[in-house]
């Protein structure tokens, strides 16, 4: 094995590492959010405790496995981008696929503590009744997709970049880089539909969604092909 291959694999591995996102960002919603009742979702999260701990903490690992994901990317590409110096293409995925996403991940999981904490209802939280606290837990999960909204600009952007260095390197297939380029605007269609037309939302996410298997197939290529060293041209007889 090649260590071009070697750093490809070990960054699909990595990749597979933030399938725990689903977890907090599709599952615990699915199970425990109750549209437009903010008592029965306050009553699920305290009834599930350990599940949406377990959400917090997917998030958490989530966030800080950005971080080595993005990494071992610029480890990877860093070859490529040496003839595109002044567009930093390496640079600007570990900027925009981590040093941006992880704070946001980090400061959204305060949202769930204190969602968490409401739903619990601790002694010091005598002052407001039930149907308060259970206004404010709906507030705060609210509060939360407002920022997984937020980070879906960045989960979009360094997606480009990231489409543009695989698109250029040769040692991977073309296709996924331009399949990772328009997966780049599928979210950000939805975060912007999201903030400016909520009603719009979900419409535009099931017309998106096919694009959005695009780092699936780069992680799985990643994974099980590796990258393919460039041939050298035979010389002259």
């Amino acid at each position: 094995m090649t260590s071009l291959s070697r750093n490809a694999r070990i960054a699909g591995l990595l990749y597979l590492t933030l399938l725990t996102a689903p977890l907090r960002l599709i599952y615990i919603p699915s199970k425990l959010f109750v549209a437009g009742n903010a008592s029965a979702t306050a009553n699920n999260i305290a009834a599930h405790e350990t599940l949406f701990r377990l959400g917090i903490l997917s998030d958490l690992f989530t966030a800080t496995m950005a971080i080595f994901l993005t990494l071992a990317l610029y480890r990877l590409f860093k070859g490529v981008d040496q003839g595109l110096a002044w567009l930093g293409l390496a640079r600007l995925v570990v900027i925009l696929g981590a040093l941006m996403v992880t704070p946001i991940y980090f400061l959204n999981t305060i949202n769930d503590a204190a969602a968490l904490l409401l739903a619990r209802g601790a002694d010091f939280l005598s002052a407001f009744d039930k149907p308060q606290r259970d206004a404010l837990v709906m507030v705060f999960f609210r509060m939360h997709s407002q920022g997984i909204l937020a980070n879906e600009v960045f989960w979009g952007l360094w997606l480009f970049p990231f489409g543009l260095l695989v698109y250029r390197s040769r040692f991977l297939p073309r296709i996924l880089g331009v399949w990772l380029m328009l997966n780049c605007f599928a979210y950000l269609a939805t975060s912007v539909s999201g903030i400016l037309w909520p009603q719009y939302e979900q419409r535009v996410s099931n017309w998106v969604f096919p694009v959005m298997f695009a780092e699936l197939a780069i992680m799985l290529w990643l994974i099980f092909m590796g990258a393919k060293e460039r041939q050298p041209q035979a010389s002259a007889a």
